[in-house]
């Protein structure tokens, strides 16, 4: 058995356990996240963040990111606010703006005067390789073929765009009646996305204000994904119903988004704000599986 310090936090209910992997060695193996991951016998999370010393003068800190089912992601706005709140409130750096290193990007977070956190998460990217989906071109709009448990060969339109990792934005009319688990779940594992995707579920409101669902894959349907929610807003920008900063209501409360850009060329930043809260800490021995 070993014993972790951990803090659970979440963003707009998007939760999340922090292990400071500065102050104590922590080497977990997949069957030791799926325990902490289980709400029943362990914490409870959707993602699992460590927080790592730099490799390098131009970060400050490094962290990982694991899925409920153990398996490491590439990217997580939600989390960034929250690591970003747990690092400020703990005065673990005396910087007003922080840079912190993922697995595949690096991304500048501020706290602001309200409190809330601003993450700058780079780039979108829309290339079919970045994204792992088997596709010819780098187009607006794809096409594909899903087959559901009650219906056969159903057609779904998405735009494919990554944020530092995969996601399928589909418009839809109304997110009451729209079958988010099936169509999210089968579009998730759908075999041409070679590392599975993220899918969003995004009703317009006006050119300012949408609402959304996001079905992360190795989760399930989650409260709330500040990447789907850059996702979202970047599709919506660049089919022509947004302006450049929207707020976006998710199950779990709004974020707002900014981008300048409006075509896959453009390479503006996007910017994502947005409350971040910390709910208790604690410590819990870990089974050695």
């Amino acid at each position: 058995m070993n014993e972790i310090s951990f803090t659970k936090m979440h963003g707009l209910g998007n939760d999340f356990v922090i292990i400071n992997a500065i102050t104590q060695p922590v080497s977990l193996a997949k069957k030791q996240i799926q325990f902490l991951a289980d709400r029943n016998f362990g914490i409870g999370f959707d993602q699992l963040l460590l927080i790592k010393k730099p490799q390098s003068s131009s970060v400050d800190f490094l962290y990982q990111i694991f899925n409920a089912d153990g398996e490491e992601a590439d990217h997580c706005g939600n989390g960034a606010r929250c690591l970003g709140k747990f690092v400020f409130d703990r005065n673990l750096t005396k910087k007003p703006v922080i840079t912190v290193e993922t697995k595949n990007r690096k991304m500048r977070i501020t706290r602001n005067p309200d409190n809330l956190i601003s993450v700058d998460m780079g780039t979108p990217n829309f290339s079919p390789h970045e994204l792992g989906f088997k596709a010819a071109e780098q187009l607006v709009t794809y096409h594909r073929n899903l087959e559901l448990q009650n219906k056969s060969d159903l057609k779904i339109s998405f735009s494919a765009i990554s944020m530092g990792n995969p996601h399928a934005v589909i418009l839809v009319e109304s997110l009451d009646t729209e079958d988010v688990e099936g169509i999210g779940k089968a579009l998730s594992k759908h075999a041409d996305f070679t590392r599975q995707v993220n899918v969003g579920f995004l009703q317009p409101i006006s050119k300012t204000a949408a609402n959304l669902r996001v079905f992360e894959r190795g989760v399930g349907e989650t409260l709330a994904c500040g990447t789907g929610a850059c996702a979202a807003m970047v599709a919506g920008r660049i089919l022509g119903i947004f302006c450049e900063e929207v707020v976006l209501q998710l199950n779990g409360g709004p974020l707002k988004v900014l981008w300048k850009g409006r075509s896959h060329a453009d390479q503006d930043n996007v910017v994502m704000t947005g409350g971040a809260t910390e709910v208790f800490t604690g410590s819990i021995d870990i089974p050695n599986f």
